[in-house]
């Protein structure tokens, strides 16, 4: 071709909104390659995006026009794919169009994967129902597009329609297509297509494998994705870190831990991902010494420190209730994503350092990179509201509610405000929030305004409140407690008594109360009335002489805290047989004196263990750590970080 005809090719090819003068200097460029390199074209467009030059190898690829071959397309395609280069790529298929070149299935189906990775769905989806011929990969291709994206009802209708086709499903498109299988028919469909592949004898395969213990754990079968997790032939990091990961994500935390333990004797090699599930688990623990102990085996394998794993050690370290490490670790990162700042403002929150939590708070917004989503407000305002600064909150509120963050509220932000209302003895205020609120109030809502009518002794909205709940959710204990103590707080008698035979007719049963501390990386659990641990004489023992001396420092039982239509012996010796009373009555005679301890309970800590807590700290001169399932208290010298509300 000669150059000036060569030129108009070329100009009319190129986009029609650049300038000559881009165009030119292009063109130049590309001249300058050809004279370097005086090769055969189809080497020459090779070289061009080996180089990284996509726009020059365009060129060159218009200039061929019709004699572009097979490779010259793939190479181009691969380099838009890398790139993620949508118009690039465009223009590669537009010329296979123009030239009526007939791409083989290989082309067509890397096609199909070009615009699945540019988030181009619609396209990809068009090639494939065009496509004279489709094989294994273009189905399994356009399923894994939908499936990462979401759209898990188009990637099991596409699948249906697989199976109706000529094209057997393999084990990559059962492996991608069970992802999918989630809601609420997700557990159903995934056992259908267990039962395809079990036909298919590709149940073994460690793809597969992989892929249906993740459905079933995701689904909360895990004694199912067990079975699957121990029938498979040979695994491998991926299978070992799912079954971990389901366990944790289901609360299961001693068991992922007693399982990563197993593999790692068995000769795992864990990556990331594996170390992060661990960490979830030892956050539900509250394991603090074996989060250190994970963290320096990470240090130790020199495992390149992905965001992912630097949340996870925030999350760990503030959960076991050290926030100087989770903060020197936020701190260092090079890089944070909004979960980053979650965890840490959710770690100030929960130990109510609400002063601590809206610095936090307007360094993000200064420094402006990551926008806050709503996870971020919620630990705000919790954090405001655990730390006693109702004013800030509710200003945040306000801005928030103005769009200033771009955050819509949604009803657990209005939870919090609330909460933070009824902190601060505004209880009626709280009352007609409430009522103006656009949304229906949920039974957590009504619950905490319940706890402020409790504190406040607000009988006449605490009942209302009350008669609410009982409605939402007749089988929660906790309400009836609430309701029972704010009746005889005013002396209400004949009221009490009605609220326990209430509770009695209707069998409610409070939630097993379970509490356990670490010492010396071995975590020691207790239930109520627990007599199954090995130290059990010397707890209980112990147990009763702490009673005599705490009684004596002016420690009078909450006989309130007992729902049992028993009497007040009784109560007293039921209140002395509480987990977080045996928790911290081994781990004083287990540790040296002046020794933090730090205690975890399942459920929300009744007010006579948390007074039992205070007048441990100020006798024995100890820190107590408690951690319930809604906040840290932080006691020192008899005094709670809490304030006595939580």
């Amino acid at each position: 071709m000669k150059l000036l005809e060569k030129m108009k090719f070329l100009f009319h090819y190129y986009p029609k909104n650049a300038s000559f003068s881009s165009f030119f200097n292009s063109f130049t460029t590309h001249q300058q390659t050809l004279t370097a390199f005086p090769q055969d074209p189809q080497i020459l467009l090779i070289t061009l995006c080996s180089n990284g030059q996509l726009k020059e190898a365009l060129i060159e690829m218009a200039a061929q026009g019709l004699e572009m071959k097979f490779e010259g397309y793939d190479m181009l395609l691969n380099a838009c794919m890398k790139r993620r280069a949508f118009r690039e790529g465009q223009r590669v298929h537009a010329h296979m169009i123009k030239t009526r070149y007939l791409p083989p299935l290989y082309l067509r189906n890397r096609l199909i994967i070009f615009y699945s990775k540019c988030d181009r769905l619609r396209d990809a989806r068009n090639m494939l129902d065009e496509m004279p011929e489709k094989n294994v990969v273009s189905w399994t291709a356009m399923i894994s597009a939908y499936s990462q994206r979401g759209s898990a009802s188009q990637a099991l209708d596409l699948f249906v329609q697989m199976l109706r086709s000529v094209t057997e499903p393999n084990e990559f498109t059962f492996a991608t297509v069970l992802s999918s299988c989630t809601g609420t028919f997700g557990l159903e469909l995934g056992r259908q297509i267990h039962s395809l592949i079990i036909k298919r004898t590709l149940d073994t395969h460690i793809f597969v494998g992989s892929s249906l213990l993740d459905m079933y754990a995701k689904a909360g079968r895990i004694h199912e994705a067990r079975e699957v997790f121990e029938s498979l032939p040979e695994r491998d990091v991926v299978s070992c870190t799912a079954i971990i990961s389901g366990y944790a994500q289901l609360g299961l935390d001693a068991e992922a831990l007693e399982l990563f333990r197993r593999l790692n004797l068995e000769g795992m090699t864990s990556n990331y991902v594996t170390y992060a599930s661990v960490l979830t688990a030892l956050s539900g623990l509250a394991a603090l010494d074996l989060g250190k102990q994970v963290h320096n085996h990470v240090l130790r394998c020199n495992l390149p420190f992905y965001v992912v794993l630097q949340n996870s050690l925030i999350d760990m370290y503030s959960k076991c209730g050290n926030l100087i490490y989770s903060r020197r670790i936020f701190d260092s990162m090079p890089e944070r994503t909004v979960i980053s700042w979650n965890a840490m403002l959710v770690g100030y929150s929960k130990h109510g350092m609400g002063r601590e939590v809206v610095e936090l708070f307007e360094l993000m917004r200064n420094e402006n990179k990551i926008k806050p989503d709503s996870v971020t407000v919620l630990g705000v305002l919790s954090g405001c509201s655990h730390g006693g600064m109702e004013d800030v909150g509710l200003k945040i509120f306000d801005e928030m509610v103005n769009g200033k963050d771009g955050v819509e509220p949604g009803i657990e932000h209005y939870g919090c405000v609330v909460d933070l209302l009824g902190r601060a003895g505004r209880v009626e205020e709280a009352f007609e929030f409430i009522k103006k609120m656009p949304f229906e109030p949920i039974a957590a809502l009504w619950g905490s305004l319940l706890g402020a009518c409790r504190v406040h002794s607000n009988i006449d909205i605490g009942e209302f409140v009350a008669r609410r709940l009982l409605e939402i959710e007749p089988e929660n204990a906790g309400n009836y407690v609430i309701l029972s103590n704010l009746y005889a707080s005013a002396g209400r008698w004949e009221d009490v008594r009605m609220v326990r035979d209430l509770m009695m007719k209707k069998a409610v049963k409070k939630d097993p109360g379970r509490s356990w501390i670490e010492l010396d990386q071995t975590l020691h659990s207790f239930h109520a009335s627990d007599r199954s641990h090995p130290r059990r004489e010397e707890v209980f023992g112990k147990l009763k002489e702490l009673s005599i001396k705490l009684k004596e420092a002016g420690y009078v039982p909450d006989l309130s805290c007992v729902l049992h239509d028993v009497d007040e012996e009784q109560k007293e010796r039921i209140l002395l047989g509480h987990s977080e009373k045996l928790a911290l009555t081994f781990g004083l005679i287990s540790t040296s004196d002046r020794t933090p301890l730090r205690v975890i309970k399942n459920l929300r800590i009744c007010v006579d263990c948390h007074n039992f807590a205070k007048f441990v700290s100020k006798i024995y001169l100890r820190e107590v750590c408690l951690r319930d399932k809604n906040r840290f208290h932080h006691i020192s010298k008899g005094v709670c970080s809490c304030g006595d509300y939580w």
